[in-house]
């Protein structure tokens, strides 16, 4: 299991972690992205791939 964490200090609202996690994890809430689904990460890694500012980290618990 992953706990996946956006820091909204860094986060531009670019929504590309959005458009590309296969599993749905990360919708958008006031501009910003909100790993709201973060029990459904599988670790590929994709929203890292993309984050612009490196705001994404995963983390396994």
């Amino acid at each position: 299991m992953y706990i996946v964490v956006v820091d909204a200090a860094k986060c531009e609202g670019c929504e590309e972690c959005v458009n590309v996690c296969p599993q749905g994890v990360f919708q958008m809430v006031d501009g910003k992205s909100d790993p709201y689904q973060s029990s459904e990460c599988v670790n590929c890694e994709s929203c890292l791939g993309v984050c612009p500012t490196s705001a994404i980290t995963i983390t396994e618990i």
